[in-house]
Parts: C-alpha cells; sequence; structure tokens
C-alpha cells in the first residue's frame, strides 16, 4: 500500500557563505536569530557549519550556513533556491524596514506579493533575504537580542522561492509525489502548501527564464522539509526510490537524519528529522557558544579547530 509523502513544513535552509565572523554578526545582530549550533561540516570538517533559528532551533526556524573563507560570488539564475523568507508579526514591517535600513542595508520594499507585504535585503555575501508580514504566525521567535523588542522579532523561516526555467516539472513533484496543495498564483509564481500552509510550511516555484545560475557565496546550497521521525523517513526514501528519483542513504546529520534529492529543475531537496535536536550535546543555555564535534570528529578536534579559526559569538544573541 503507497504511503503519502506529506512533509510537515520546511526544516531548514542551507546556504554558502565566505567569511564566518560577518556571517554571525549579520544574523545574529542584523536579524536577531540564535546562534544555536557551532559546528563542522560533517563532510569538509576544515569548515564551520553554523545553523542560526529561534530559542531551541526547531524545525522551521532553522538558516544554516557553510562559510567557506574565499569562496567565489555565485550567480543567481534558474535551477537556484533563489529567496529565503522569514515570518514577522504584521504591524512589525515598518520597524523591520527602520532598522534595517539603519544599518546601513539596501531594503527593496514594502511590496505586496501573494497578499502579503514584503521586504527584500541581501546579506554580506549577497543572499536574498525576505521579511514576510505573516498574520496568525504563533511561533514566538527568539528575543535574546537586546536591539530587537520580542514584539518584533523574527517567527522562523516563513518559505522559499525557487526559480525555474520549467516550472511545470518542478510543481507536479511537489503536488504529486511530495503532497504539497496548489496555494495559489501570483503573476509567474505559484505557491505550494505543506501540512495546511502558512508560515514555515510554504514554498514558492518562480517561472525563470535566466541562464542556469550559479551555485557559490551568496546562494543556497539546499532546501530541507520535516519528517516526523526516522520509520517515515525511510518510508518516504523507499517510495521516492521507487518513483525512480536518485536518493541518498539515510545520513546522520548529529541532530537529525537526512535524505537527499534534485528535484527535476536541479535544486537539492533534503527531508530531515525533527528530532534529536540541539539540546543533544550542551545545555539550552550555552547553545551555539563553543565549537561541537560528533563523536567521530573528537580525535582531531585540535587539528580541526586550528583550520577553522576563533569565531567570536555576542552571548546576548546566542
Amino acid at each position: 500500500m503507497r504511503m503519502a509523502i506529506a512533509p510537515h513544513g520546511l526544516h531548514h535552509v542551507t546556504a554558502i557563505a565566505s567569511d564566518p565572523q560577518g556571517n554571525v554578526d549579520f544574523y545574529t545582530r542584523a536579524l536577531g536569530l540564535r546562534l544555536v549550533k557551532q559546528t563542522v561540516n560533517f563532510d569538509a570538517p576544515d569548515t564551520y557549519h553554523l545553523y542560526y533559528g529561534d530559542e531551541v532551533g526547531n524545525p522551521s526556524t532553522i538558516l544554516t550556513f557553510f562559510p567557506w573563507r574565499g569562496v567565489a560570488a555565485g550567480r543567481q539564475g534558474s535551477g537556484l533556491t533563489t529567496a529565503t523568507a522569514f515570518s514577522v508579526p504584521p504591524e512589525s514591517i515598518g520597524w523591520w524596514q527602520r532598522h534595517l535600513t539603519g544599518l546601513g542595508l539596501d531594503v527593496d520594499g514594502p511590496r505586496t506579493r501573494d497578499g502579503e507585504e514584503v521586504l527584500t535585503v541581501s546579506d554580506p555575501d549577497g543572499l536574498v533575504i525576505d521579511i514576510v508580514a505573516a498574520p496568525g504566525d504563533a511561533r514566538s521567535g527568539w528575543d535574546g537580542v537586546a536591539a530587537i523588542p520580542a514584539e518584533h522579532a523574527v517567527r522562523g523561516l516563513h518559505s522559499v522561492t525557487m526559480s525555474e526555467r520549467l516550472p511545470e516539472r518542478t510543481a507536479a513533484l511537489l503536488s504529486g509525489l511530495l503532497g504539497m496543495q496548489l496555494d495559489g498564483e501570483d503573476g509567474d509564481r505559484a505557491r505550494f502548501a505543506m501540512a495546511g500552509g502558512g508560515a514555515g510550511a510554504v514554498v514558492d516555484v518562480a517561472a525563470d527564464a535566466r541562464p542556469r545560475g550559479l551555485q557559490a557565496g551568496g546562494t543556497v546550497h539546499h532546501i530541507a522539509f520535516r519528517a516526523p521521525d526516522k520509520p517515515t523517513q525511510a518510508l518516504w526514501r523507499r517510495e521516492l526510490v521507487e518513483a525512480g528519483l536518485h536518493v541518498t542513504e539515510i545520513v546522520d546529520r548529529q541532530y537529525f537524519t537526512s535524505i537527499y534529492f534534485h528535484e527535476p529543475g536541479g535544486v537539492l531537496l533534503e527531508i530531515a528529522t525533527d528530532a534529536p535536536g540541539f539540546a543533544i550535546d550542551e545545555p539550552l543555555l550555552e547553545l551555539g557558544r563553543s565549537l561541537k564535534l560528533p563523536p567521530w570528529l573528537e580525535p582531531s578536534r585540535e587539528q580541526i579547530a586550528a583550520a577553522l579559526g576563533p569565531l567570536r559569538v555576542d552571548e546576548r544573541a546566542s
């Protein structure tokens, strides 16, 4: 009997940066996210893997980075995730415009898209970040940054935008095998909803006639959807394989397990489990303040730390 794949929403987005310190400063101070984990790219442990989110790093609040020093700048275009959106309270959009402009950032908007007000800004590497005024988002976000009042704090991920030369192929995968619902269209964009939709459970697919983008600094590496547990993830993996997709084996990422595959337009997708979460190797109050390594890398801690270099973390923003 076929078990329908039904992601519960976005789990996280992972992007590529250059300078790790500049990345930490921007996302903790400008956007007010909490650095919930300071670890390494398990496949290239001479590079940090930095995780940002709400107080505990709940699924659907997480943005992560591989900051490769000296990485070339990427190029936006088709076949990439071209925007990552965060949710804020509707009454906060004016505050965010003033806050970001006051930091010397170029802010586009607000403008109306899909019935919501949206601001757009870029991080130091050019990654496109949308700030969306999202009614009904009950998540509390992270209130540990003095410069950002709790009532205006980012609540978590809102959505991602996938840009595609042939959007109908991507739409067919999302609405077919991945069980999402078409939730509206706005010009050349189609919105797909998971688990009833709303902030943290939305994928936008935009038609994009530009040449294929170049995945490098300032671009998204992959997007991840939520699976409730590992047995469900294993069933979904089997279904994806039976449908003809090339899917990795289940990979242990310490804080969740993952499978990876590409959608027809080329965007790398992941399905990640909600558990065990980020508090398995350090107390909640200490999240993100020191380098954490998986057991198989601990014997090389001294060499890894030397290759990574120091990272300053403002405790008021961690």
